[in-house]
């Protein structure tokens, strides 16, 4: 395991494997000391338009989200469910390219030092060019990379570049990942790793599986890296359980589909804000 930071958590594997320490790792350690978990929320840059998702990063900031993971839209997001797909779909007819989400990253990194983590998938950042992209991100203000399709083993080219720029590149692992895949996503994750709580594609769901604390153990086991918990999850009561068991929640469906019911209505940035606050309040007093 490697030499551990402020808070407990690694110094030498959060900053995209340079050791210095930065907004990811400085959250989890501020959080850790207050004996909360991180409240990730996942949204769809371009979604209903880039003015738009700006509004909504700052609210999600002033509402209590502790990280931002902002969906890069693509037009064959695999392992998204119908929501998050339509959210997609809405971007790209609005014209929106990764150049608009790296500049949305950089509108907004004036006014906040939230950490902001670029979601997507390989194919946009393969075409814009590796190291353009990570140069780029970095630039912009971007904190961490999450490629969905993109498997450790075929990761160095996308890893070299992220790991020069300090960003940290995190990885997947799912209820089927078995010892030999979490030992080598330990072994490459920077940041956290983020643990898919079900099988299958994004969207929330009624219930939570029941081997979660089982294979979260499992991880610990193998790193000192947090571990954050996403898939599925969409109630205050689902927020407490994982909380428990891990070191952060990611919510994304649940909130990417109020934005799709709520667009247009008066006030509906401020109702996206009074959601997440009443979920992150099951993050507290672990």
């Amino acid at each position: 395991m490697n030499g551990k930071g402020q808070g407990g958590y690694p110094s030498a594997r959060m900053g995209g494997g340079k050791g210095q320490e930065n907004r990811i790792q400085k959250t989890f350690a501020r959080l850790k000391a207050k004996g909360e978990k991180a409240f990730v929320i996942f949204i769809t840059a371009g979604d209903p338009d880039i003015k738009t998702t700006k509004e909504i990063m700052f609210e999600l900031e002033k509402s209590g989200a502790d990280i931002i993971e902002l969906g890069i839209p693509f037009s064959d997001p695999m392992a998204d469910g119908t929501t998050i797909q339509a959210a997609s779909e809405r971007a790209l007819k609005n014209g929106t390219t990764l150049n608009d989400v790296l500049k949305l990253v950089r509108d907004v990194r004036q006014k906040t030092e939230i950490p902001i983590i670029l979601f997507g998938y390989y194919n946009p950042i393969f075409a814009y060019g590796v190291k353009r992209f990570a140069y780029s991100a970095k630039k912009a203000g971007a904190d961490g990379v999450l490629v969905v399709d993109l498997p450790p083993e075929e990761a160095d080219e996308l890893k070299i570049e992220t790991d020069k720029n300090s960003i940290d590149l995190i990885f997947l692992l799912t209820p089927t990942s078995d010892n030999a895949r979490v030992k080598l996503v330990a072994e490459k994750a920077s940041g956290f790793i983020y643990y898919v709580s079900v099988a299958g594609v994004t969207g929330a769901r009624k219930n939570l599986a029941s081997n979660l604390k089982r294979n979260i153990n499992a991880i610990k086991r193998n790193t000192a890296l947090p571990i954050c918990v996403g898939f599925g999850i969409s109630t205050r009561e689902q927020v407490k359980k994982v909380s428990s068991i891990a070191d952060g929640v990611v919510v994304g469906s649940a909130i990417v589909k109020l934005i799709a019911h709520s667009e247009g209505k008066k006030g509906f940035v401020k109702g996206v804000g009074s959601f997440v606050s009443n979920l992150k309040a099951a993050t507290k007093g672990f």
